[in-house]
């Protein structure tokens, strides 16, 4: 799970049990990023690594994440990311590689009164539930580091989905980061 632990570290979708849920297209709205977003995050992953997470803009409503470990620090990895405000949720958007499906991931992210970033990724498990009971539409797929799921119904279908408050239990805690001393 090497190659894509990169992925989910910039994007923090910090995936223990290597399960990943992407979507044909990716948010189709772009906002700007809530204030406080942006800047330099730290934080232990889940194999006791220090890593680090910079979050910067590049351009109109358009954001790259830079990560590396904190014993590696010229080893980074940069990808762009679009965020979306719909309600109380914030949520960011990302291509995956193409090992992947090339399709798009969608995590939940929010700024703690605490100054913390956390980020909440998609149950793989419920959402392929929600695929069964027709509540979405998609398939699974499976890659040498887990299984996935492509979910091909259209956004508003999805975000009819994770709006719904019943479905609140699909987002799980993926990383929480605090603000790195001394940067904002």
């Amino acid at each position: 799970m090497k190659a894509w632990r990169g992925v989910l570290i910039a994007l923090s979708f910090l995936l223990l049990s290597g399960c990943l849920v992407t979507f044909k297209s990716p948010l189709s709205t772009s906002d700007p990023a809530p204030q406080g977003l942006l800047g330099k995050w730290t934080s232990v992953n889940a194999w006791g690594e220090p890593m680090n997470l910079e979050l910067t803009r590049l351009g109109n409503d358009r954001y790259q994440a830079v990560t590396y470990f904190k014993a590696k620090p010229r080893e980074r990895e940069a990808y762009p990311f679009t965020v979306s405000h719909r309600g109380n949720r914030w949520y960011l958007s990302a291509k995956v590689p193409a090992q992947f499906g090339g399709h798009y991931t969608i995590a939940g992210f929010e700024l703690t009164d605490k100054h913390e970033l956390v980020v909440y990724n998609l149950d793989l498990e419920q959402i392929n539930q929600a695929i069964q009971h027709k509540a979405l539409d998609g398939q699974a797929f499976q890659t040498d580091d887990g299984d996935g799921v492509l979910v091909d119904s259209n956004l508003d279908k999805v975000f009819a989905y994770l709006d719904d408050p019943a479905n609140s239990d699909v987002f799980v805690e993926a990383a929480r980061y605090q603000r790195r001393a001394g940067a904002k």
